[in-house]
């Protein structure tokens, strides 16, 4: 299996959570948690250029969400509840503490760092800080959402329309929607190692990958605004500390002030725009260390 290649030494493993769904996770590494967190359309192999540099100082714990990977991908069921990130984020909450984590560190990438999000909001005595890649609020980003963003973020509203039409045209050609989605960014499919780029076509492929994927949007554009929006009337904020990292290339720098946006809501906030486009950890993991290792080295 080609994933093994890009994270020797690391143990290979599924952890059941609730309901059935189990958790696929790459371990590895000693010294005080860190559960990693990839984006769409990937699977923890983003990782693949970090976390040996990062399992020096942390047990790295690298997990597949919900309906991603390697994991479990079940129905998303009434109002796509199954792909809430409040569901989301209970399973890493239940992953980490059934490998014996009750409190650890996130680093997390675009939909992993919305349920880093969520995770930090619902379980907040696990979360001891995050580092959050390429992402405004999901709440703000739908808000704020204009002419530019809808043509470069084109996916969120496709992903969302009614099963089974968007399911039907990712399993057309899995293969294709990756490059298509991935390779749209700003530095096309460069960054990314062959071997890696394998793995989420070959996650794709597998049942009821397209239809998860789906439901995860789906879920972020109903179900989470609902959450969000009682956490924003009711004054519950992200209270752990906040280090956000974005591309200045990328279309979040373009459309929003991450961290004006992120400082509404979380009371210690730090971060900056890295030289690079969306997806950090490939194609900038040298400046990733440099900015995160710092920062999450300095409390618990």
């Amino acid at each position: 299996m080609t994933a093994t290649e890009l994270f020797p030494g690391f143990a290979d493993r599924r952890i059941a959570t609730a309901d059935g769904v189990e958790i696929h996770v790459r371990i590895g590494g000693h010294g005080p948690a860190l559960l990693l967190l990839h984006g769409h359309p990937q699977t923890l192999s983003i990782w693949h250029r970090v976390a040996p540099a990062l399992a020096a100082d942390f047990t790295v714990v690298a997990a597949d969400l919900r309906g991603y990977g390697d994991s479990s991908k079940p129905p998303g069921g009434a109002g796509h509840a199954a792909y809430s990130k409040r569901a989301m984020a209970a399973d890493m909450a239940r992953l980490m503490h059934a490998l014996g984590f009750d409190r650890f560190a996130v680093l997390a990438h675009d939909r992993g760092a919305r349920v880093a999000h969520r995770l930090a909001i619902d379980h907040p005595a696990a979360v001891s800080r995050l580092v959050l890649l390429d992402i405004a609020p999901t709440l703000d980003m739908y808000a704020l959402a204009d002419d530019a963003f809808a043509r470069a973020y084109w996916h969120w509203f496709f992903l969302i329309q009614p099963a089974p039409l968007p399911e039907r045209l990712i399993e057309a050609d899995p293969a294709a929607y990756v490059r298509e989605v991935m390779g749209r960014r700003s530095a096309g499919l460069a960054p990314f190692d062959p071997r890696a780029l394998a793995e989420y076509e070959r996650c794709l492929t597998l049942p009821g990958s397209a239809h998860a994927l789906c439901e995860d949007y789906r879920a972020s554009a109903g179900i989470d605004l609902e959450h969000d929006r009682l956490d924003r009337e009711a004054g519950h904020t992200l209270d752990a500390p906040l280090l956000l990292l974005w591309g200045a290339e990328g279309v979040v720098h373009r459309c929003f002030d991450p961290l004006a946006l992120w400082r509404r809501i979380a009371t210690d906030v730090r971060g900056e725009a890295l030289p690079c486009g969306h997806y950090i950890p490939e194609e900038a993991p040298g400046i990733l260390l440099e900015r995160a290792l710092p920062f999450l080295k300095t409390g618990p």
